[in-house]
């Protein structure tokens, strides 16, 4: 008798309404006061759950098998919304931001910057900034995590988009803008349009910032131009590209007819690139020491690991990131329960229909990993931090679909092989040569409407190993 492999059943998927929707602000001061909390609740309400945010409702798919198919059919559900309205804001039609008519050819293109070839040069650069920013560290001296991390990625960056660092003075600029747009985003989020236009000192600090931000990224691409001149001996495509701008300005879409990226494409993707790559990779690492900081065990394995791997406390090099298991399982582990993105939306562009609920075209779609991160038909003990959950013989088919914090799909993030690289570096470094405690002054509350979901303060105290 022939047999045939068991085929997984297709839940039965349930949808529901969140309650506790207040008028007006719906469920914001929810998102407000514990965004994980809330998203991460949902799933005991149902798999598809409505919840209002200000004026929008929007459906939040709660089961990874859900979210799965939403995040797989990206010209149904495509990027739109509340968020991606106000994110164009910041970067303009970028690969991040951009629909789903422009993602296929932006994406061939982009795509170029991030071979793994490239990933030393980028490595090289993380590595000169975490020497830089602990050179003159001392045991006893306090850190305050968040900012400290915020300045490394932001340097790492300008250092892979240009080959060379960056002014302080421009750093320290773009760094308070950042902070202004990105923790203002979700607020501009919430208010109606004509709030938004209104002259309140929130809204002009959030316009005045935005508009620092492009012109100081006008200004970088044209003096690196300037510098490089026309590049005549440079084929385009050319694989020998020593850093993120010039793979930018050198791509070539081979199936498109041979196009590049315009000047404003150019411009949209290094703003995307600058937003997407700092305070995400700063709020990994910070919650990923605190993490170690309360699990004893997980923080011996890391430095067991580090001693063999790195003598001496030397630095580690490209080649020594593949032997650096435990740090890239304390890694999974910390962007399963701390994805930085927590909330992005999707708009249906068609009719379609998902757990039993008929959307017609236009209706908002909540994709968050944290609400499926912490989902008990992914993990045991979700709540549980325990990075040996990620050794191959215990990882799952569906811990796999769950763990989202770069997205999946066609919409992927395509720095996620870039930023795992620059997290593992800087802990690497720091933790092969130092020890860190935290302030008892800490608080772990998410900073309220933040972007990219981070503790309001963390400090920790530095000692030798």
């Amino acid at each position: 008798m022939s047999q045939t492999a068991a085929v997984p059943a297709v839940p039965a998927f349930t949808a529901a309404t969140a309650p506790g929707a207040l008028p007006l602000l719906g469920h914001g001061h929810r998102l407000l006061s514990g965004p994980v909390d809330f998203l991460s609740s949902l799933h005991a309400h149902g798999d598809l759950v409505a919840v209002r945010l200000g004026p929008t409702t929007a459906q939040v798919p709660c089961h990874p098998a859900l979210l799965a198919r939403v995040l797989g059919d990206d010209r149904l559900f495509d990027k739109g919304g509340v968020f991606y309205d106000r994110a164009r804001d910041v970067a303009g039609n970028g690969l991040v931001t951009c629909p789903y008519g422009d993602h296929r050819r932006q994406r061939r293109l982009v795509q170029s910057a991030f071979r793994r070839s490239q990933l030393a040069h980028y490595a090289g650069a993380a590595q000169a900034e975490v020497d830089a920013a602990a050179a003159d560290w001392r045991p006893g001296l306090v850190v305050d995590a968040f900012p400290l991390f915020y300045g490394i990625a932001l340097r790492t960056l300008a250092r892979t988009l240009y080959s060379t660092a960056i002014s302080a003075e421009l750093a320290a600029g773009v760094e308070r803008s950042f902070d202004t747009v990105l923790n203002g985003l979700f607020r501009q989020m919430f208010l109606p349009a004509p709030v938004r236009r209104l002259p309140l000192p929130a809204n002009l600090r959030y316009r005045r910032s935005l508009a620092y931000l492009h012109a100081a990224t006008r200004q970088l691409i044209t003096s690196y131009r300037s510098e490089r001149g026309d590049r005549g001996d440079r084929t385009p495509g050319d694989e020998g590209a020593t850093d993120l701008l010039s793979a930018l300005l050198d791509a070539v879409d081979e199936e498109g007819g041979g196009s590049g990226l315009s000047d404003a494409e150019v411009h949209d993707q290094v703003i995307t690139l600058l937003a997407a790559g700092t305070e995400t990779v700063a709020a990994t690492l910070t919650w990923a020491l605190w993490r170690l900081s309360l699990h004893p065990a997980a923080a011996e394995q890391v430095r067991a690991e580090l001693a063999g791997v790195l003598p001496g406390g030397r630095p580690p090099t490209p080649e020594d990131l593949p032997r650096l298991a435990a740090v890239d399982r304390v890694l999974s582990e910390t962007l399963r329960l701390h994805p930085p993105g927590w909330l992005f939306t999707r708009l249906t562009t068609a009719p379609t229909e998902l757990a039993g609920r008929e959307l017609p075209p236009g209706t908002t779609l909540v994709f968050s990993p944290a609400a499926v991160s912490r989902h008990p038909a992914a993990y045991d003990s979700p709540a549980v931090f325990d990075p040996d959950r990620w050794r191959p013989e215990r990882v799952t088919p569906a811990a796999r679909q769950a763990f989202l914090p770069f997205g999946t799909g066609a919409r992927k993030c395509v720095g996620d092989l870039f930023a795992r690289t620059e997290c593992a570096v800087a802990l690497a470094t720091l933790l092969s040569r130092w020890r860190f405690t935290p302030e008892p002054d800490a608080d772990l509350r998410p900073v309220p409407l933040a972007t990219v979901l981070r503790p309001r303060r963390l400090r920790l105290r530095v000692a030798e190993r």
